[in-house]
């Protein structure tokens, strides 16, 4: 045996460095196009006309919900990114493509990896005679790898990468969509508590001058009419309650959803009751055009694109011919005194070329490049989106600031004039209707006022979102819990893949491995 292995060992060296030069070789033969960044129709320094009056101050825009001061935002937003299953999804998504990423990088190694064996057992008594008994044994390896010529298994190995980095843009997107929800949801419960303390209060000065004009027409001093009215403007501010509290409820509710809670109001809210939160937009380091191509859906569409050039190479690579060295190793023996123990060894190149299916690989072809095609168009529009969204929460941004100053004065020029009617009446020098008409003006001003303040906070974390903000403080931190780590490992060997830590994002994608 020792003689065999060791007449073969130098052709088997020999055949291993050819090997190694064909895989060099086959290394620097790459078909299909080389992913190259379409030019964007939105111009480098294109920005938002309607941000600049704004006001702006400082501060980290990774974290922009924190310039809000409200303790409570903070800490159900921390809630939700541990917790929200829409993320745990996304999370687990990037697993998915990393996974397939180790496949597409198991194609560089020997595809076909076989070994067999058998053992046989014969006995046999002549009549008369002695038993005697046989044992045969055999074993071998069958190994056969593609060597990757065209580039087949790179381009391969490019679109499993780009499809990984499509899923952590994934992943981002899913942060930055949890936690402007949140916080949106967060503000508009904050609004409802706002109008409810609003509606409770003017209902309470139309209750007081409901008992006014009673007593007085109780005691003859004033007509039925007022009372009625008086009547009819309490009722009605009372019966918008139930609605309110209705609304209430339901955003409530789904705020507990996205922190994977039972449905009902949270405790920690019972603190700060009507108080919207406030703040000023953030000064903006980057340009916006730069922003709008970090923005985790406008970088899954470019990821999308560069997996799908990778996948034309793919197909081309199916033009040319394959080239798969087959190899085999076998060792037999038996139990026969005196018999040889053999082995055999094989080895040799396959060649392969599917020259009659070359119009089916050609048209497959052309697939792949017009789908690569509707990504590019795809990829623009999503820069257009981008952009449009930006422009319109920027201008909302600043037209509801414009209104705040306008409508607070409006709020008190309505309690002033509240007031005089009030004075007017009692001295007689106005009548109820009066009274009436600025109850009513008050009412429908301090509930503009209201909105208005929800409406600058929700058009505020709609510039952020639109800007891609937030979606950097998820990366360093675990982005699947314990719990589910432990259930995953316990059902399945995952090895070390879901202890590594996602990737840093840089500015540019295509930087980014």
């Amino acid at each position: 045996m020792a003689e065999i292995v060791s007449a073969t060992a130098k052709p088997l060296a020999r055949r291993c460095a050819s090997l190694l030069v064909a895989f060099s070789v086959s290394a620097c033969t790459v078909v299909g196009p080389n992913y190259v960044r379409p030019a964007s129709d939105i111009a480098p320094d294109w920005q938002s006309s309607s941000m600049v009056p704004v006001p702006k101050q400082t501060g980290d825009m990774a974290q922009w919900w924190k310039h809000f001061n409200d303790p409570v935002l903070n800490g159900l937003i921390d809630e939700a990114l541990r917790k929200n299953h829409s993320a745990k999804i996304a999370a687990l998504r990037v697993m998915e493509a990393r996974a397939q990423l180790e496949i597409a990088g198991s194609n560089l190694y020997p595809q076909l990896q076989q070994a067999t064996g058998s053992a046989l057992y014969a006995a046999r008594r002549p009549s008369g005679g002695v038993t005697s008994s046989q044992w045969n044994y055999s074993a071998g390896v069958n190994i056969g790898w593609e060597l990757d010529f065209w580039g087949r298994f790179q381009r391969g190995i490019e679109a499993a990468d780009a499809n990984y980095l499509a899923s952590l843009d994934s992943y981002d997107d899913a942060q930055i969509l949890l936690v402007t929800q949140t916080a949106t949801i967060y503000a508009a419960i904050r609004t409802l508590e706002s109008r409810l303390n609003i509606v409770h209060g003017n209902a309470d000065i139309q209750r007081r001058s409901l008992e006014i004009t009673e007593h007085l027409f109780k005691s003859g001093n004033e007509s039925e009419l007022d009372l009625q009215q008086a009547k009819t403007q309490y009722l009605s501010t009372v019966a918008s309650i139930p609605a309110l509290e209705a609304s209430l409820r339901t955003t409530q509710n789904a705020l507990a959803v996205i922190l994977a809670r039972p449905p009902g109001p949270l405790p920690e809210m019972a603190s700060g009751v009507g108080v919207i939160p406030q703040a000023n937009l953030l000064m903006v380091a980057d340009l916006p055009a730069d922003l709008l191509r970090r923005r985790p859906d406008v970088r899954t569409a470019e990821m999308q694109l560069m997996a799908q050039s990778a996948l034309i190479g793919v197909a081309q690579a199916d033009l040319y011919p394959s080239l798969t060295l087959l190899g085999s190793l076998g060792v037999s023996a038996a139990s026969i005194s005196g018999s040889p123990t053999t082995a055999a060894l094989s080895a040799g190149p396959s060649f392969t070329w599917n020259i009659f299916d070359y119009g089916r690989i050609r048209n497959n072809v052309r697939v792949q490049d017009a789908r690569f095609q509707e990504l590019a168009e795809l990829y623009q529009d999503s820069v257009l989106q981008a952009a449009g969204e930006v422009d319109n929460a920027a201008v909302s941004y600043a037209k509801s600031l414009e209104q705040v100053s306008l409508l607070d004065q409006g709020e008190v020029a309505a309690k002033r004039a509240l007031a005089i009617a009030n004075i007017q009446y009692r001295e007689g020098m106005a009548d109820f209707e009066r009274v009436l008409d600025a109850q009513r003006a008050l009412f429908s001003q301090q509930e503009r006022v209201v909105t208005n303040r929800g409406d600058v906070v929700g058009n505020l974390i709609a510039v952020y979102k639109a800007m891609g903000g937030a979606w950097q403080v998820a990366r360093p931190e675990p982005f699947l819990d314990d719990a589910t780590k432990k259930t995953m490992k316990e059902r399945t060997n995952w090895g070390d893949l879901l202890d590594v830590p996602l990737p840093a994002t840089d500015a540019d994608p295509m930087t980014r491995k």
